[in-house]
């Protein structure tokens, strides 16, 4: 482990004084042990992520961070070193996402963590570390959404799935669970003649430009899709909810465009549209294995191999930049310590 001195080399998020108001500032900093708390289980973390969440926080921006100074990282993929819970022993692999981490619990973006690890799971046999670090809480959410429609029954038969912000991570998931599983996804970016190629050899069968959702439209519209996973929120999920199919499922699993939802009850009860909320962050550790059972069953790896871009811990905060301005599509892994 990566330590100088008995230190943890960290990325802290900390609030620093500005001429108006308080301001964040996340840098990377060689923190005492004690620093990370209390925490029953000691986990050496060898591999992190860069989520949107992420992203946010690593660049100051307000949302995710809700009490300082705090580590950043909403996942961590380690090995543990020490824990109160019985299902782990020394030298197990550990896989972590959300839980409250870069929120108000210190988060993976460091050498070592503290951990509850109640909403833990073992990493999965059929997923590297780095795997699993890669895909973290975007494809761990993508397979509880994929899931969730599955669940309320909708099925290839019944026509085209939407993905919304389908070249995020979340997205890009998605469309692979969905395509492998059978079904048609049509896959909504703003940018389609830049990704098409890369959306089309994830599984999107047909591109839909973000315009033709991203304005406010009638309550009810023509009924295009059985199924829609919505990561974007606002007046994209709102059109969505309108163009869905009578008994169709959106499940909403982010808010990368907007928080708001200005929609009516119209979908719900004139075509009993179901709109499923998908929470990652506090599933419970029973969601989160048959989610990750989902990701090993049925993700090509090989395809999540080449959308993966690798950063050591001091290039992470470069990289959610990168992200947040549209440099970057797919998986950012943050690689602390390859070789644990």
């Amino acid at each position: 482990m990566d330590r100088v001195g008995g230190m943890v080399r960290a990325i802290v998020v900390r609030e620093v004084p500005s001429d108006s108001r308080p301001s964040r500032v996340a840098t990377l900093e060689d923190v005492s042990e004690s620093f990370l708390g209390d925490g029953g289980t000691v986990v050496d973390v060898a591999f992190s992520g860069i989520n949107y969440k992420d992203a946010l926080a690593l660049t100051g921006r307000p949302g995710v961070v809700r009490q300082t100074p705090l580590v950043a990282g909403i996942d961590l993929v380690g090995t543990v070193v020490t824990s109160d819970d019985g299902r782990f022993a020394p030298g197990d692999w550990i896989v972590l996402n959300g839980a409250g981490q870069s929120e108000n619990r210190h988060g993976g973006l460091a050498t070592r963590a503290h951990i509850d690890a109640a909403l833990a799971i073992p990493l999965p046999r059929a997923i590297t570390p780095a795997r699993a670090a890669a895909l973290g809480t975007a494809g761990y959410t993508a397979a509880l959404a994929v899931s969730r429609l599955v669940h309320e029954g909708v099925s290839p038969d019944d026509g085209p799935v939407l993905v919304t912000g389908a070249t995020g991570g979340v997205g890009s998931i998605a469309t692979m669970l969905l395509a492998r599983a059978g079904f048609e996804v049509a896959a909504l970016t703003g940018r389609a003649d830049q990704f098409r190629d890369y959306l089309t050899r994830l599984g999107a069968t047909s591109l839909v430009d973000r315009s033709e959702l991203s304005s406010y439209g009638k309550p009810l519209q023509s009924a295009r899709w059985a199924g829609v996973v919505d990561a974007v929120g606002g007046a994209v999920l709102a059109n969505a909810l309108a163009q869905t199919r009578p008994g169709g499922v959106v499940a909403a699993c982010g808010l990368a465009g907007s928080a708001d939802l200005p929609t009516t009850v119209m979908p719900f009860i004139l075509r009993g549209v179901t709109l499923a909320g998908i929470d990652s962050v506090w599933a419970q550790p029973g969601a989160r294995t048959r989610a990750w059972d989902l990701l090993s069953r049925d993700l090509d790896l090989d395809v999540l191999d080449s959308l993966t871009e690798t950063v050591p811990l001091e290039g992470a905060i470069a990289a959610a930049e990168r992200l947040l301005d549209g440099q970057s599509h797919g998986r950012i892994l943050v690689a602390i310590n390859p070789d644990a």
